[in-house]
């Protein structure tokens, strides 16, 4: 099988992860098969304006490796982000819309995306890019249907992924779909990626979300949500903790968390049965009542919605250990930073 062409672009401002996380897993892709007594994959090919360097956002200078004019026709097409991605670009912009659509596959990491919607290439699909761009993407794109919390999305052949480290896991689906799962799995051990996620999952974790509590006592009853995730956690009982009315409560909470409590619970729950499946042999029913999700389909139900996959599909990707066992004295909790 002939080589697969891989073209990435390269630009002033770009983000250097963007651009070497998803080369270094289709490189790692040519090392496994080699490996194996096979020839390459992948022909990887960086390109930019002129072929001359760029400088990166954080100040790295990156050497393409050909003129974007010349550059040879892409298999997969992969768009970086950067600061670069945020003024016109005429010239790739114009080089986007005309050769784009000749590539048997378009990705872009982070704001790639808004190159991509630049050129036309994004109209009326289903996309994703980093959290933080993804009101602006909406704003400035109103054609283009944004989702801002999956890792990556696929409509058709275009596939937009979010921030840095999530080009690294659309390159590794990219590649168990070319190649197959344990060619995925070998890269991303040698990355020493622990989790290689599904596209589904959530940009980042109910942990995370802490942070945007503007006043003290929600920040605390998140705290607490996350600490107990099997307590009772009705609408009711947290409003009491914060001396609050019911509806009160649901609509500051809303308002400061930019989510409802009942979908910041869902994810806690989710996050907290995640972290079983990964670190412990515990069976299902056990996973539910540590976690609060009641019953087992009830925690399929919620996983399929939140994480892509469902909780056994995730634990037989995902568990850290051969045994499935949690090395003793370690938690299931979340440890207090």
């Amino acid at each position: 099988m002939r080589p697969r062409t891989v073209l990435i672009i390269v630009f002033d401002g770009v983000q250097s992860l963007d651009v070497t996380g998803p080369l270094e897993v289709f490189s790692g892709a040519n090392s496994h098969l080699a490996g194996h007594g096979s020839g390459p994959a992948y022909r990887i090919v960086v390109a930019g304006p002129g072929g001359t360097p760029v400088r990166t956002s954080s100040g790295l200078t990156l050497v393409p490796g050909t003129d974007l004019r010349v550059a040879p026709a892409a298999h997969t097409l992969v768009v970086p982000g950067g600061e670069g991605t945020r003024s016109e670009n005429e010239e790739l912009t114009a080089w986007l819309r005309r050769h784009a659509p000749t590539a048997r596959r378009i990705t872009s990491v982070c704001t790639g995306a808004f190159l991509l919607a630049r050129a036309g290439l994004l109209a009326g699909r289903r996309v994703t890019t980093h959290w933080a761009y993804a009101e602006a993407l909406q704003r400035q794109f109103p054609g283009v249907n944004v989702d801002p919390e999956p890792i990556y999305v696929r409509d058709g052949c275009v596939v937009t992924s979010a921030g840095v480290t999530a080009g690294i896991d659309l390159a590794l689906a990219l590649v168990e779909e070319d190649i197959g799962r344990e060619a995925a799995l070998d890269v991303a051990r040698h990355l020493v990626v622990f989790l290689r996620r599904p596209g589904g999952q959530a940009q980042f974790s109910a942990q995370l979300s802490t942070q945007f509590a503007e006043s003290d006592p929600l920040r605390d009853l998140q705290a607490f949500i996350l600490d107990h995730p099997s307590a009772n956690l009705s609408v009711q009982s947290l409003s009491r903790r914060v001396a609050m009315s019911p509806r009160n409560f649901a609509r500051v909470f809303t308002r400061q968390v930019g989510t409802t409590p009942a979908r910041f619970i869902s994810s806690a729950r989710v996050e907290t049965a995640r972290r079983l499946l990964e670190e412990t042999s515990d069976d299902l029913e056990s996973i539910c009542a540590q976690s609060g999700l009641g019953t087992t389909e009830s925690m399929r139900r919620a996983f399929l919605k939140l994480v892509g996959v469902s909780p056994s599909q995730y634990r037989e990707r995902f568990n850290r250990h051969p045994s499935g066992a949690r090395p003793r004295n370690t938690p299931a909790k979340r440890e207090a930073s």
